[in-house]
């Protein structure tokens, strides 16, 4: 009777150890790893100057003058350079009259410039606005929850040759100064022998959607005047779960004593968070963002210059800010780099990266 005893225990040991192994190797793989990203810098010719800019509002004949007058209030306030770039169209004199082709020929400048490869399954995520890139990320992210050595690119990007507005609602005609030409294709990775290898380390993503809520839907391609209140929703409804998995014990300790006095706007997410890359959708966006998280200066740079250098290219924009900060060699081994992306529908979505290595890629643009 002892040997068979025995015999059950050593089996049960085992059973209880194969799975141990089985729930530890599956949570391994399960890392999501970027091991490289290019943004893309489209060509010369395509660069939108001030007076190109006004040559274009000028052959527009539905505006009057009190349009032109917040045109120019606009485009003087929006921070944005005189190196931004914009669709093929609009230099062709079309922007009226767009063409299938147009929007085609805009993504294959992107898509060449970016990536070459043809054996791709491919998942398409569209009207996602903004924060496009960070949903496709944590697809990439369930995905690989279930395929063991996977690589997923992500490609982010936004075609505005089809979208050029010509009338005279002010709403409307404000996403035509914001709006300029980009993109950033991603590589990521749950390869185990790509830990050392990559750059960044997905430590946690936090999305949040008003989409169910009254007016939270309306918002897009028309910036209304309801769009802050929207937004500001949006934010603390992401903010308050991304500080229960970025903050620290003492952190996690100070952020129940706010969650139950309601004071979540005093919350310091930098005991948890070293960068933050900020979408660079606009001055007050990102001034918003700045004050509400008690941001410097120092902290919102890389937004404002890639705000600057290349407008708001929508879903690319956060990978433009985290080029920036590679380039200007801010990103150390250990620190944590915390993107956050608005998008229209009204969604708020961020994501936790932990750095894997110093990083000082002085041509990441």
């Amino acid at each position: 009777m002892g040997p068979v005893i025995v015999a059950m225990s050593c089996l049960c040991l085992l059973f209880f150890l194969y799975q141990f192994y089985k729930l530890f190797d599956q949570r391994r793989d399960q890392h999501c790893y970027l091991v490289h990203y290019v943004c893309h810098k489209p060509s010369d010719d395509r660069k939108m100057d001030t007076k190109f800019c006004g040559n274009v509002v000028a052959r527009n004949k539905n505006l009057g003058h009190p349009e032109y007058k917040f045109l120019l209030r606009v485009i003087v306030s929006s921070g944005i350079g005189e190196e931004t770039f914009g669709p093929r169209n609009i230099f062709a004199c079309r922007e009226n009259s767009p063409t299938l082709q147009d929007g085609i020929l805009e993504m294959e400048e992107f898509f060449i410039d970016t990536l070459d490869q043809d054996d791709i399954k491919s998942f398409n995520l569209t009207g996602m606005g903004c924060s496009a890139s960070l949903i496709s990320i944590n697809l990439v992210q369930n995905i690989f929850k279930s395929h063991k050595n996977a690589f997923a690119l992500v490609v982010a990007s936004e075609s505005n040759a089809p979208n050029w507005y010509s009338g005279n609602n002010k709403s409307m005609i404000l996403a035509n100064c914001l709006f300029h030409s980009g993109g950033c294709s991603i590589l990521l990775t749950n390869k185990r022998a790509f830990k050392n290898r990559a750059k960044l380390r997905l430590k946690c993503l936090v999305r949040a959607h008003l989409g169910a809520m009254k007016g939270g839907i309306r918002h897009g391609v028309y910036i209304g005047p309801n769009l802050p209140k929207m937004a500001t929703l949006a934010f603390t409804k992401n903010i308050a779960g991304i500080a229960k998995k970025a903050l620290p014990l003492k952190g996690l300790i100070l952020y129940i004593v706010l969650k139950y006095t309601r004071k979540l706007a005093t919350l310091n997410l930098k005991t948890g968070l070293d960068h933050f890359c900020l979408h660079a959708g606009g001055v007050i966006l990102i001034e918003g963002v700045k004050t509400s998280l008690g941001l410097s200066e120092h902290d919102v740079k890389p937004s404002r210059m890639t705000l600057h250098c290349f407008g708001n290219t929508s879903s690319s924009s956060i990978w433009y800010v985290l080029g920036y900060m590679e380039a200007k060699k801010r990103l150390k081994r250990g620190d944590k780099v915390w993107m956050i992306g608005f998008g229209s529908g009204f969604k708020c979505n961020s994501c936790m990266w932990e750095v894997t290595r110093d990083l000082a890629d002085g041509n990441v643009w």
